[in-house]
């Protein structure tokens, strides 16, 4: 058994890597030469990166493609993705162009209101508590107000404060339920700095409540915490054209197409096992232009999931209709996203997929993820009332199979030409690359 370590993060990049490598893996030489190959040769650049997290030893790399042709708001866009997954950048580039030649995608921000509470234990008279948080709000605002000075400069700030009661859950729990605007920043840090002098001014203020008895006086903060949820940060996505616009598919009227996207997306509706995978789909576009930018996807995919179970069961994030004539297809998604603040002024790539996006506000940007998750869904939703999800995947899967069983380049040229047309699996490669080489 590998004994645990002490002053772990005071040890040295190097004496990090030697620990690490000597007792937990298998060739502690190899380990060594693999964490090294991915530094960058730019000192001051991998310092950079080596303070972004704690006990850094390398950098781990992802793909950045770009899906062009995306139409949006009578723009045209590149979309930067980061994502590691094979088919995803030609999915999206494949929905884009569709859409391109049919009047592209609208989207629009819904709101951009963030949620806080301040989570506390008071036994008491609640009717004195709602009388005291009245009483003390002015004074929670201008204790605040050396951290959202600057914000409400910008337009920002915090918006309003309630409180909420929520015995029925637990015994004595309240909270101070706050909603925020803060402009191009994600605002996590801001929000957060916030909430915490709310609590210290609520603790302080309700000692000196001449109305709360001896015991109504010790409020109990327990937490100060933004929440990730949030339903009024929201964005909607569309694209819609007339039913026989959608003639590119073999074998299948527009109509029957139509119905079919229709009705896919309805199971996704009805049924949360198809419409887990569902939404899946859609967070492969949002995560991957989510992190080309700099932010916080695990953020974004709680909110998303959360948002897609608001109605008691967990269902689709999309929707599908005809009307009139007319093939309409949408989705709202809450997005908290930011343009400034976080990696967005630290990280070189996150600078790059911006300035590629053309400096989009948070708004902006907002709308360019929706549209990337719209998509990514109608592509994948395309895909499996067509030809099946497989046979687009396993195509873009192909290079991934060759490039495990190490063939040479001549080998690889060979394989890919004869999979060309061909339906692709792991086992076919293998047996089509025994084929190609000589018996030993």
């Amino acid at each position: 058994m590998t004994p645990p370590i002490e002053g772990f993060s005071k040890l040295s990049k190097e004496e990090k890597i030697d620990w690490i490598a000597a007792r937990y893996t298998d060739n502690s030489e190899e380990t060594k030469k693999i964490l090294k190959r991915y530094w960058n040769q730019d000192t001051r650049l991998q310092q950079l990166h080596d303070e972004f997290i704690e006990n850094t030893i390398s950098n781990y790399y992802l793909p950045l493609g770009i899906a062009p042709n995306f139409l949006i708001n009578g723009k045209v866009y590149a979309m930067p993705m980061a994502i590691e997954e094979s088919s995803v950048v030609a999915a999206a580039s494949k929905a884009a162009k569709f859409w391109l030649e049919r009047g592209g995608f609208k989207a629009t921000v819904l709101g951009t209101e963030k949620i806080g509470q301040v989570h506390f234990i008071y036994q008491g008279d609640a009717q004195k508590l709602g009388d005291f948080i009245a009483a003390v709000k002015p004074t929670l605002l201008s204790d605040a107000a050396g951290i959202t000075g600057k914000m409400e400069r910008r337009g920002g700030g915090v918006t309003s404060i309630s409180l909420r009661d929520r015995r029925e859950v637990m015994d004595h729990y309240f909270q101070l339920h706050c909603t925020f605007e803060t402009i191009d920043a994600m605002g996590a840090n801001f929000i957060n700095s916030c909430l915490e002098q709310f609590a210290s001014t609520l603790q302080r203020e309700a000692q000196g409540y001449a109305a709360f008895s001896p015991e109504e006086k010790d409020i109990e903060v327990v937490m100060s915490i933004l929440s990730n949820y949030v339903p009024d940060c929201l964005v909607r996505a569309e694209v819609q054209c007339p039913v026989e616009a959608l003639n590119e598919e073999k074998d299948m009227e527009p109509m029957e197409f139509a119905e079919k996207m229709v009705r896919a997306v309805a199971i996704a509706k009805a049924e949360p096992f198809r419409a887990v995978t569902h939404n899946k789909g859609i967070m492969n576009g949002v995560d991957a232009v989510v992190l080309a930018t700099g932010n916080d996807f695990r953020a974004v995919e709680a909110g998303a999931h959360s948002f897609a179970a608001k109605e008691g069961q967990y269902s689709s994030l999309t929707h599908a209709r005809i009307a009139n004539g007319v093939f309409h297809f949408w989705i709202e998604i809450p997005l908290a996203l930011g343009t400034v603040g976080g990696l967005t002024r630290l990280h070189p790539m996150v600078q790059l997929s911006l300035d590629i996006l053309q400096n989009p506000s948070a708004r902006e940007l907002m709308q360019i993820v929706a549209v990337a998750g719209l998509a990514q869904n109608f592509a994948a939703l395309r895909s499996l009332v067509t030809t099946g999800i497989q046979q687009g995947h396993m195509k873009m899967h192909l290079l991934n199979i060759v490039n495990q069983l190490e063939v040479s380049q001549e080998e690889k040229l060979a394989l890919l030409n004869e999979f060309k047309d061909r339906p692709v699996s792991h086992r076919a490669v293998e047996a089509a690359l025994e084929r190609l080489r000589p018996p030993r």
